[in-house]
């Protein structure tokens, strides 16, 4: 491959590309509309000429078709008149006036099939411009959902998606460890409450047999015998002797003496 066949496709590939760049559905549609609409206006203006044309060649042969039956009458009447020059005359204008009429009736014959075709072909565009414009307004709006969705997903692999997983996470975690250590602790303060109720209920039990086992040690217990008064004293109620009463009274002066 030469050179300049190598710079040709090179040069073509980055227009392709540039103009691929550079078309936009929505405005390439709303283009396409224009240029269709534009042809519909000179189609009719078309077939407004043609059907223009188709009537005055038609009102042609048809003033040639009376021409022709005029100058059969004037042939007819010269001759009844009896003068035959005067109607070789007449048939030889109306021989004219025939051949008018005849390439006139080819002309008309097919400028009728003309504008039929072209009356065809202006509803055949104007039954594909509506539908261009039907297709038009489905196309814009998937190119509207595309361009949402295609925002969207911009959007989202802009978003640090793992990141914000993983602070998520984390909380998530916090929220158990913290969960496991008010659970622990709600556990820690039922042991103790039940520890102290065992040690109250394990005391009382080491203090009844320490009793037991001091009651179990202690030796008999005797009667304890009444003092005995001497056989003087067991009788009733009576006053005491003096010299008893004087002893006593000497006592207590001495007591106070000292």
């Amino acid at each position: 491959m030469g050179l300049f066949d190598r710079i040709k496709r090179v040069v073509g590939a980055n227009v392709n590309d540039l103009i691929n760049k550079a078309e936009d559905p929505e405005k390439m549609l709303e283009q396409a509309i224009l240029e269709m609409q534009e042809d519909l206006v000179q189609l009719r203006q078309g077939v407004a000429q043609a059907i223009a044309a188709q009537k005055r060649t038609e009102k042609q042969y048809n003033d040639a078709a009376n021409e022709v039956n005029k100058w059969q009458r004037n042939a007819q009447l010269a001759l009844q008149k009896g003068d035959e020059n005067l109607a070789r005359q007449a048939l030889e204008r109306k021989k004219s006036f025939t051949d008018t009429s005849t390439a006139l009736k080819t002309s008309l014959d097919q400028q009728n099939i003309q504008v039929d075709s072209i009356k065809k072909n202006l509803i055949q565009l104007e039954s594909k411009i509506s539908e261009a414009k039907t297709k038009k307004e489905m196309l814009k709006a998937r190119i509207t959902a595309a361009k949402a969705q295609e925002q969207i997903g911009s959007m989202a692999r802009g978003m640090n998606t793992s990141s914000a997983m993983a602070a998520f996470e984390r909380m998530e975690e916090k929220v158990m460890m913290q969960e496991a250590r008010a659970q622990s602790t709600a556990e820690l303060v039922g042991a103790d409450l039940e520890n102290q109720f065992a040690q109250l209920e394990s005391g009382s039990d080491v203090d009844d047999e320490l009793a037991a086992l001091k009651a179990s040690m202690l030796p008999p217990a005797t009667p304890v015998s009444q003092p005995q008064l001497p056989p003087q004293q067991q009788t009733s109620n009576t006053k005491p002797a003096e010299p008893v009463d004087s002893e006593l009274e000497a006592l207590k002066r001495q007591l106070d003496q000292m």
